[in-house]
């Protein structure tokens, strides 16, 4: 689902700040950018977005801006390595025959010798986990508004869906009659009688092929499951996924048989809401 959400706090070192951005995706496809003090915050984070959600493309992005004259590092000698280095200096100044005068500048470019400490983050990276749940929290929140307006549209198409089948179900008679009666007269145009019981039962066989009844059943029973689906309280996004597959299933079939010119608009009609519906059911977590 589409939706965004962004929190922010002041710690002692700085300000940090979330920005969630979630966008219409089939799976959790997660894209994190953490600064580098705190990545070693990634497996909770990643941990936290799929304990909460389960479908879509989430950019989440956290800043850090430090408070001007907070340090960040800071730099002190290893003890041990500088009393081995000047001890080397002094036996070097024995073996030239006076004291050598160390270039210290230079000494301080001495692999190891100094040592940069990054300051503890661990207070920082506490309040980014906590700022988080309160940025997911106000994402999922967004996602379930949205999620009540795609609600609205589908049974705004479920309804449509129902008009239609009721529309279909309103003709079979005349239909169901007109077949027969256009069958009756090929038959009577023949040069050759045909036997009376062979043409009841090649009109029975007719109208069973182009029969609709069990199509329009069972779309009857896809809308009341969808209805059943979109008031359940957890994900359910795959499952419409499935029942907008089995909605267009019917209507080709409605349409493959349609023997006249009322069933083959209204499978028209009934594909167009469903690929409405299917449009939608993509932003369902």
């Amino acid at each position: 689902m589409t939706a965004y959400a962004q929190r922010s706090r002041r710690t002692d070192r700085g300000q940090l700040t979330w920005e969630l951005r979630s966008v219409n995706q089939r799976y959790l496809d997660l894209h994190l950018r953490l600064p580098e003090e705190f990545r070693i915050l990634e497996p909770d984070v990643r941990a936290a977005f799929k304990q909460h959600l389960n479908r879509g493309k989430i950019e989440a992005v956290l800043r850090f801006q430090a408070e001007p004259g907070a340090e960040a590092t800071s730099l002190r000698l290893d003890e041990a390595l500088a009393g081995r280095l000047g001890g080397l200096v002094r036996e070097l100044g024995r073996y030239a025959g006076g004291a050598a005068e160390p270039d210290v500048v230079h000494l301080l470019n001495w692999p190891g010798l100094v040592i940069q400490e990054r300051a503890d983050f661990a207070a920082e990276r506490a309040a980014a986990l906590e700022l988080l749940a309160e940025a997911l929290a106000a994402l999922v929140e967004a996602r379930e508004q949205e999620g009540t307006a795609i609600a609205g549209m589908i049974e705004t198409r479920l309804a449509g869906i129902e008009a239609q089948v009721a529309e279909v179900r309103a003709h079979l008679p005349a239909i169901r009659a007109g077949l027969d009666q256009r069958f009756r007269d090929r038959l009577a145009a023949l040069d050759h009688p045909v036997d009376a019981g062979r043409i009841e039962q090649e009109v029975v066989l007719q109208l069973q092929k182009l029969d609709v009844d069990e199509e329009l059943d069972r779309l009857g029973v896809h809308v009341a499951e969808i209805r059943r689906v979109t008031g359940l309280d957890e994900p359910v996004g795959r499952r419409l996924d499935f029942l907008m597959q089995e909605l267009n299933r019917e209507a080709n079939t409605l349409g493959s048989k349609a023997a006249v010119v009322e069933t083959g608009q209204a499978a028209v009609e009934l594909k167009v809401l469903i690929e409405q519906m299917r449009e939608q059911v993509q932003n369902v977590e």
